[in-house]
């Protein structure tokens, strides 16, 4: 799964991503300290899990938004993204 379709990742119909286009296309290619600083969270902590970077975004975004996130376990919980899913095959861009 390509980095910009898994941000943009809205929900999955079986084996299918289903990805928000013009978000994609408005913000293509933001690092997680840019989408963060757009206000996009949920945006900014998918990229970090592509980006294997969720432990130095933790700090970030918490002095970003001030929710009190004590592990990364706990925005895994909150935004529902546990990792990149293996079993994607396709890709329905919506919008």
């Amino acid at each position: 799964m390509k980095r910009d379709d898994f941000i943009w990742t809205i929900g999955y119909q079986d084996d299918t991503a289903i990805v928000d286009g013009p978000a994609r296309k408005r913000l293509k290619n933001r690092s997680p300290e840019e989408l963060l600083q757009e206000g996009m969270y949920r945006a900014a902590f998918c990229a970090a899990v592509y980006d294997g970077t969720e432990e130095e975004f933790l700090p970030r975004f918490v002095e970003r938004t001030g929710i009190n996130a004590d592990s990364v376990a706990y925005l895994q919980r909150l935004y529902g993204v546990f990792g990149v899913p293996d079993g994607v095959r396709k890709v329905s861009v919506i919008g």
